[in-house]
């Protein structure tokens, strides 16, 4: 009789429904991981999407986002069959982020009542405004009660039915649990959280707050209240539910994954972003590069104002978190890197997306330290921490520059990173110390470039870890773990029944890191290039002024080489 090959380590922790699995929804991709008990990925999937300008809104439909998920989750679990002959049908938990902010609005029953605003719309400035000045806190335009005053401010006719708000991640994890909840760190970018620097902090909204906008609405005519419509905030490791029957086949229509496991509180792209690379502690802090930029840094103490480039929101687990974001990264960099792809066939070059950005990116290297005269603006939409409205990517140089391959490609790199210079200056101007900055995301993937003119434009080490080319899903996979060891009794918590995040991180986010220093020649030629690329932004005014087609609809995506905001 022939005897059966012993399964693998891998095999068994699938087929004994072990595994954990990690879905992130970014800007250009929605990625899955299924990850062992040591945090190790077992099996990976992806579903490349785009998201649309129609109208004047960025969005993307949630028949994308159904559609999208079961396919990423598809292709995670054939991958698995493909690599250890085993589909897995039980899970040890789950857990869903996606990129933050934005505004989905619901009726009673969880439909959609408008079309899902996300992150990168900019038409929300009086309410921000208003907001900003009513609370006392830098209440930025991406955040969701922007987007809920505005709303009210136009007098959209969907109030009438509003039941509920979320995020992306609130969305999915609300189809997979029935639970309309989310992670703090994700809840901090819909509205204020309490958590702070008391010796007794609490997760939730922050009320005297709360109170203040539900009195602005009832100026409006609106009896909406913000306890009403907003999901209860949860910390790393809360109880945020099980995966039902209806969110097991809204995961796999299949019918191969069961219902049953614990699903870890839904996390937004900056949180898992800190914690794929540990950064949770005070001193610390990560930058992501995608199709947007930010840099997230861990707080001692409260700023001591209110600046319009920054806006606190907070870890996973509650503590206060200086944000500086940007909505215009890599996709420029990306976008070019496709031209000169697209040159490369045309003479015959079988080389790949990947080697041709790479090859770009390493031209940089020769680059003048200051780009030689050569500005790359990426603004593809609005950029609140500039100051612009709208966007228009434009490559400028003066007269006397040097136009190379070289130049150009160290410009492009410099425009990547400038925006958030900008916003980071009024964290120094704080005497805010940062230690270093741990930074992810695929322009990383290309070993030491990225990470160097980053140090430049950060004025701190920069370190770059295994994971760094991972993204939020495989993020997203390390609190799904926490979930499970805290429902199976394996990890310690307070007396409050809440794990000690950054202690769990320790424990089991490590691998070698390589850490680059900023250069002082580098740093010259950096500050000569953002002093210029500033005082040049009024080049981006006038084409978005003069040349863009507001009623157009428009689809943007990074190339595969950048790979979405965090998820590359």
């Amino acid at each position: 009789m022939e005897q059966r090959s012993p399964l693998s380590d891998a095999a068994r922790t699938l087929a004994e429904g072990r595994a954990v699995l990690g879905i992130e929804l970014g800007s250009t991709r929605i990625k899955a991981v299924l990850v062992g008990p040591d945090l190790a990925p077992l099996a990976q999937g992806s579903h490349v999407w785009e998201n649309k300008l129609v109208g004047a809104t960025w969005t993307y439909s949630l028949e994308d986002v159904e559609a999208g998920v079961q396919d990423a989750v598809a292709a995670v679990l054939g991958d698995a069959e493909v690599r250890h002959g085993v589909r897995p049908r039980d899970l040890a938990g789950l857990g869903v982020s996606a990129m933050m902010h934005g505004y989905l609005a619901l009726d009673a029953a969880g439909n959609a009542l408008v079309p899902f605003r996300t992150w990168r719309n900019t038409s929300t400035g009086p309410a921000a405004a208003l907001l900003t000045e009513a609370l006392g806190v830098n209440i930025p335009l991406r955040w969701s009660v922007s987007h809920l005053v505005q709303a009210v401010l136009d007098d959209e006719p969907h109030l009438a039915h509003l039941a509920r708000l979320t995020t992306l991640a609130g969305y999915v994890h609300g189809r997979l649990t029935g639970q309309h909840v989310l992670g703090v760190g994700d809840a901090s970018g819909m509205f204020p959280i309490a958590a702070g620097f008391s010796a007794d902090p609490t997760l939730g909204y922050d009320a005297d707050r709360v109170a203040t906008v539900d009195a602005l609405l009832a100026e409006r005519g609106h009896a909406l209240r913000l306890a009403d419509l907003l999901p209860t905030p949860l910390a790393a490791g809360a109880d945020a539910g099980t995966l039902t029957a209806e969110g097991a086949a809204y995961l796999d229509p299949s019918g191969t994954l069961q219902p049953g496991a614990p699903v870890a509180p839904p996390e937004g792209d900056a949180g898992t972003g800190m914690v794929a690379t540990a950064a949770v502690r005070p001193r610390t802090g990560n930058v992501s590069v995608g199709t947007s930029i930010f840099a997230m840094v861990v707080l001692e103490q409260p700023l001591a104002r209110v600046h319009p480039e920054i806006d606190v929101v907070t870890t996973p687990a509650g503590d206060p978190v200086a944000m500086v974001h940007c909505n215009n990264g890599a996709s420029e960099l990306g976008a070019w890197a496709g031209v000169f792809g697209e040159l490369a066939s045309a003479l015959g070059s079988q080389a790949t997306a990947d080697d041709v950005f790479g090859a770009f990116l390493r031209a940089a290297l020769d680059g003048e330290p200051d780009a030689g005269g050569v500005y790359a603006y990426n603004q593809l939409s609005g950029e609140p921490v500039a100051h612009l409205d709208e966007g228009a990517p434009l490559v400028v140089r003066t007269p006397g520059s040097q136009l190379t391959l070289a130049n150009l490609a160290r410009a492009h790199v410099y425009g990547v990173f400038a925006t958030l210079s900008l916003g980071l200056r009024a964290l120094a101007d704080e005497g805010v110390a940062i230690d270093a900055l741990r930074a992810h995301g695929g322009i990383f993937r290309t070993a030491g470039i990225a990470q160097r003119f980053c140090a430049a434009a950060v004025g701190a080490p920069v370190s770059v870890g295994q994971s760094a080319g991972e993204g939020g899903a495989w993020g997203m996979a390390v609190l799904a773990s926490l979930r499970h060891a805290v429902a199976s009794g394996t990890s310690a918590t307070d007396a409050s029944g809440t794990p000690d995040l950054a202690a769990y991180l320790d424990e089991v986010v490590g691998g070698a890191a390589t850490v680059v220093a900023p250069d002082p020649a580098d740093v010259a030629g950096y500050t000569t290039y953002l002093a210029r690329y500033e005082a040049g932004l009024e080049s981006v005014r006038a084409a978005a002024r003069t040349l863009t087609e507001p009623d157009a609809t428009t689809t943007v995506a990074a190339t595969a080489a950048t790979s979405g905001r965090t998820d590359a």
